[in-house]
């Protein structure tokens, strides 16, 4: 996977719109020209809490066009009730864009994206990237209920196929939307997926057992965000590109090394993972 990465810096930005999807999902538009123009898809910022008596918070950029970018986010503790109420007008300091994206060079042409509540803030920037280049793309959609189902039509209306699921069967199939991608009639040529660890694994067991290639975008609590720190590592086979510079296993190294989420990911190919 070829390095996505930006040179990231601190953006002083202002809320230019605001709104809720839904109770406790908070949509936070910014004016950032920089920020807008160099976000990729799958990348993230760290947005800092304007208090700044609470550490900044990981967030994907959900929207990057011109001038504006987004973050859409699930309000669940000290740092993201905050940034709640922030108000349009207001500033807020990010840093970004970071990390490694998706890779989409290979022009793939029919690509399923998997998303599951709060994933779906790294979604949108790969499906329009994909549609763009005039791939077929399905959204397999997974929430709680249906009122989480967040800006689901906004995805349809951009070109995606939707297939959702939800615990409670308000919307879809009642259950997990592994398995509606794991019953899909034709297979696609690659898998996205970006969500809670343990639908990740079983996005990565569906694509293995089907040889299909997928990346996934992996959930994890940063603290540097830029890799400084290695708090935020997960087991990579040492051949990955991705593959931090450690000694290979034929010159006393392992097989297996541990690459940082915020710095080499937070998108792998799922079979280079060794969870």
């Amino acid at each position: 996977m070829p390095s996505l990465q930006t040179r990231a810096r601190v953006h002083v930005t202002t809320i230019s719109d605001r709104c809720e999807l839904a109770p406790g999902v908070v949509l936070l538009g910014l004016h950032a020209p920089d920020l807008g123009k160099a976000a990729r898809p799958g990348q993230f910022l760290m947005a800092i809490p304007p208090s700044g008596a609470a550490a900044a918070v990981a967030l994907g950029i959900y929207e990057a066009r011109a001038d504006r970018a987004s973050i859409l986010f699930f309000v669940c503790g000290k740092r993201t009730s905050e940034l709640s109420t922030l108000r349009v007008g207001d500033t807020l300091a990010c840093s970004g864009p970071l990390g490694n994206g998706f890779d989409l060079s290979a022009n793939p042409r029919d690509v399923a994206i998997v998303a599951g509540g709060a994933g779906i803030a790294s979604a949108l920037l790969p499906a329009e990237a994909l549609i763009a280049a005039g791939a077929r793309v399905r959204l397999y959609y997974g929430a709680r209920t249906q009122a989480l189902l967040v800006d689901a039509q906004r995805f349809a209306d951009a070109g995606c196929e939707l297939h959702a699921a939800t615990d409670d069967g308000s919307a879809g199939r009642r259950g997990y939307i592994t398995e509606l991608l794991e019953q899909a009639q034709d297979r696609p040529d690659m898998v996205l997926a970006c969500g809670p660890t343990p639908m990740l694994r079983a996005v990565a067991d569906v694509a293995r057992r089907f040889g299909i290639r997928a990346q996934l975008s992996l959930e994890e609590t940063f603290a540097c965000g830029v890799g400084g720190c290695w708090g935020c590592v997960v087991p990579l086979t040492a051949e990955s590109a991705q593959a931090p510079n450690f000694p290979r296993e034929d010159r006393g190294g392992s097989d297996v090394v541990f690459a940082r989420v915020c710095k080499e990911g937070p998108v792998f190919w799922a079979d280079e993972l060794r969870w």
